[in-house]
Order: C-alpha cells, then structure tokens, then sequence
C-alpha cells in the first residue's frame, strides 16, 4: 500500500476513535441499528449465579449470521448441536440429535425478544424503552425494557464497544440472569437471500406450530 494511502487510513481511524470514545452507549446502539444491514459473528452464553463470586453455568456457543429485518441463523455447536433459522417469514428450530424440525410463524415473534434487537428492524424504540445504564465490565450499557409483557424478559442490557453490541444482559421473569458475549462480530458482510432458505434435513421429522 502506497504510504499516502496508509496515512489517509490513520488519519480516518483517529478521526473515528474520539467519535465512538464520546458518543453514548444509546447513540452506538441505535447507529448500530440503523447501519448494520447484516453482520456474523460467534457467540457464548451461560446463566450467572451467585452473587459476589458469581459463577457461569449453562455454557453454550457458537455462529451467527443476519440480515434484516427478521432473517438470521443461530447455530449452537456445543454442548449439543442446534440450529435457529428464520427466513422473515417462518422461524425454524433444528435439533440435529432428535432429528427434529419445529417451524413456527415468525410474525411478531421477535417483538420484545433480545433478537429483535440484533435481527429486527431498527425501530428499536417501538418495542422497548431505552436508556444509558453506565459501564461496568469494559462495555458501555443500554437498558432495555419490553414495552410488552408479554415476554419471558424483565429487561436486557446491551453492552457497547466501538459502536458494536459485544454483549448481551439478560433478566428474566423468574430472577433469573444470562450472559451472552458476541466476538469476532463483522458488521455489513455480504449475504444474499438464499443464505437463510432453511432446507429440511434428510429424514427429520417437521412438526408445525
């Protein structure tokens, strides 16, 4: 790369840092919104317990990928294998070991749900009332709390870093709290429609709800 075009480069990137540096969690959150089309990455979730020597149990990870509004897989790798799948028009639930396929209308299924906020459309303030919750635990936090209640989610947090979502928060009915951390999160890859057309293991039993 010619040194000219190194240096315009830098000059961009510092130019951007002081940006995100000042802009609250709730300004990247709903630039994120608004400017992420598409975006994969990885995911690991688990269920917090405890207090001060709070522990993580319940691990799981894997991939994502999305496209908005209403197309995304979410795959589970481990501890056994399970894929979500919705086409923006029906939401499809994989489990590889049961060979099992439930399809569900996907409607107004993302409504209030932590999806909506990554793979819904970018009216965010629609479905839930946000604000700026302060930082803790590297991240800058945006509190979310579901207009409806007709949700299994009290509120969820969303970290921000870099004008990226990295972490998720989330309370449910029951007390209860998970975690789940995004990495290696590519904003605007390239997808095309066809990406998301789930296609039925052979064998599966499909059973419609």
């Amino acid at each position: 790369m010619r040194p000219f075009f190194s240096k315009a480069i830098a000059m961009a990137l510092f130019v951007l840092i002081p940006a995100f540096a000042s802009a609250t969690a709730l300004d990247q959150l709903k630039s994120f919104s608004t400017n992420a089309r598409s975006a994969k990455g990885e995911f690991s979730q688990g269920q917090v317990k405890g207090g001060d020597k709070a522990r993580i149990t319940n691990l799981a990870s894997g991939t994502f990928i999305f496209s908005r509004p209403g197309k995304f897989i979410w795959t589970y790798k481990k501890p056994y294998e399970q894929v979500l799948q919705a086409d923006g028009v029906n939401l499809y639930i994989y489990d590889k070991d049961l060979n099992q396929v439930t399809v569900k209308k996907l409607g107004n299924a993302l409504g209030s749900s932590p999806a909506a906020i990554l793979f819904g459309s970018n009216d965010l303030e629609k479905s839930f009332k946000l604000r700026n919750a302060g930082a803790h635990g590297g991240y800058e936090w945006v509190e979310a709390i579901p207009k409806t209640k007709d949700t299994p989610f009290e509120k969820i947090n969303i970290g921000m870093k870099n004008g990226m979502p990295e972490a998720m928060e989330l309370y449910d009915s029951l007390g209860q709290l998970s975690l789940i951390k995004f990495t290696k999160f590519t904003k605007n890859p390239p997808v095309s429609a066809s990406t998301f057309k789930f296609v039925t293991p052979k064998g599966a039993d499909v059973f419609r709800n």
